[in-house]
């Protein structure tokens, strides 16, 4: 049978849609009554005669009379106790039958019938999106043959919403699974072509809350924030409306620098260690920023950091990079000093432009302790009255749990920049709102939570130190 052929069936349904059909016919409608009077006749019948046996057998046995004996009453107190036993063992009997009886309808035999043919081959995927024309299905079977790559579909079709739907097909007959839940329409896939998401085949939807206002440097602050976590826009928002009725907090920018640490290698250890020397030395640096802040006009090194392992040396440039997260900045201008390296070093071999000292989207000591991307902190002084009625404790209860949970416990775990009680949730929820790299959120996160009580123990100071918080500017 064609898998393709398939889907014409669905006009042969709808037309038996149309014809005019018998009701479905249901067992209780051979009851003299209606089935709720029925029940309620047998529900009366079976307790009724269940009290008159009950009551007939005690006087049995205080008058020492046989049960056996039982007289024509009796007897047809006990068949109609059997009568109605058995039919509410069913469970009101006719109405608990009466799903099976609707199942054996013709429509559902002739289905099982229709169906038989292909039992023995392995299901065909179920065709949800809805092609165009007969060309798209002979591109869908291009793609599943490998004559059209299926990443060349955009490129070749000129419609990028065209080339997901085919995508998106020849996939679902490839695998044999339903992308049904994937939507599909209601998105410009024109504006992500050679920008981000290769090979489209649908998207996700994920709903964005608002936190706040966060009163913060004198200045309200609505905060988005994406996730499908529930009450982590709540608790944000109750944190916001403390900080707020507290006089709200203050910030600091610390440091702001992007990291890139290629790996280069020497025949020997020695060597390596000439370069260190090279690098490290204040005399050169003024050399070494003129060719490397070559690649952007906002580029601008700062310093360089050398770790040397055996023979092979891992160099960490950092720079400024303006409102860009500047990866892709700092990189061409180490690409720079590399090939300037090379007029002096020729003998060195470069392994690679990111050896992972740089360290990114990784947990790493080196983003804990020199930080990387933007490091900051904030405090705010919480009131002991806000303490209660917003955040529903006290002050004492807070700082023990502090010390205990963030501090002792992370430490006890061997946490790594982990100090806090959840600050991975809320970067990431707003990292996915704004845009920004969720994967970074790994040294975004980094944070360390303190708490102390002031003001002979009546309010609370609490304070975020966030180290390597890596962002695109707006």
């Amino acid at each position: 049978m064609d898998v393709r052929r398939r889907p014409l069936k669905v006009d042969d349904e709808v037309n038996k849609e149309k014809r005019p059909t018998s009701p479905t016919p249901k067992a209780s409608d051979a009851l003299p009554l209606p089935l709720y009077l029925t029940n309620a006749i047998f529900f009366t019948l079976f307790f009724s005669v269940a009290y008159y046996l009950l009551h007939r057998w005690r006087e049995k046995i205080r008058n020492s009379t046989p049960l056996h004996v039982v007289t024509l009453s009796e007897i047809a107190a006990i068949v109609s106790l059997i009568a109605s036993f058995i039919y509410l063992l069913g469970f009101f009997g006719i109405d608990f039958v009466q799903s099976f009886i609707s199942r054996a309808t013709p429509e559902a035999w002739d289905l099982e019938e229709d169906d038989s043919d292909i039992i023995s081959r392995p299901p065909a995927p179920i065709s949800i999106t809805t092609l165009s024309s007969a060309q798209d299905e002979d591109v869908v079977q291009s793609v599943i043959d490998g004559s059209i790559p299926s990443y060349a579909l955009e490129s070749k079709l000129g419609d990028c919403r065209r080339a997901a739907a085919i995508r998106r097909e020849a996939l679902q007959k490839m695998t044999g699974r339903s992308l049904q839940g994937l939507p599909l329409d209601g998105f410009d896939y024109d504006s992500i072509l050679g920008q981000c998401c290769e090979m489209p085949v649908g998207y996700v939807q994920i709903p964005v809350g608002i936190a706040g206002p966060l009163l913060l440097d004198g200045f309200e602050y609505s905060v988005p924030m994406a996730t499908t976590e529930g009450c982590l826009v709540a608790s944000t928002n109750r944190g916001c409306k403390a900080i707020y009725a507290s006089g709200g907090a203050a910030s600091m920018l610390l440091r702001d620098g992007m990291t890139r640490a290629p790996i280069v290698r020497f025949a020997s250890a020695m060597r390596a260690s000439e370069l260190k020397f090279f690098l490290e030395d204040p005399n050169n640096f003024e050399t070494l920023a003129v060719v490397f802040n070559r690649s952007s006009r906002f580029a601008r090194l700062q310093h360089i950091q050398c770790s040397i392992a055996g023979k092979n040396l891992y160099i960490r440039f950092c720079c400024t990079t303006g409102d860009a997260m500047g990866m892709n900045m700092v990189s061409k201008g180490v690409q720079n000093v590399l090939d300037f390296l090379q007029n002096d070093f020729p003998d060195m071999d470069v392994i690679g432009i990111s050896g992972n000292f740089c360290s990114d989207k990784k947990p790493a000591a080196v983003n804990w302790i020199e930080g990387r991307g933007k490091s900051v902190v904030c405090e705010a002084t919480i009131k002991e009255e806000v303490v209660t009625k917003v955040l529903k404790t006290n002050v004492a209860t807070l700082v023990e749990l502090n010390t205990l949970k963030n501090l002792a416990g992370s430490a006890v775990a061997g946490a790594l920049g982990g100090f806090n009680a959840h600050a991975a949730n809320i970067v990431s929820a707003i990292f996915i709102a704004t845009g920004q790299d969720p994967a970074q959120n790994v040294e975004s996160s980094h944070c360390i939570t303190m708490m102390e009580a002031i003001n002979d123990g009546k309010d609370l100071h609490i304070s975020v130190t966030m180290p390597s918080i890596e962002v695109i500017g707006h």
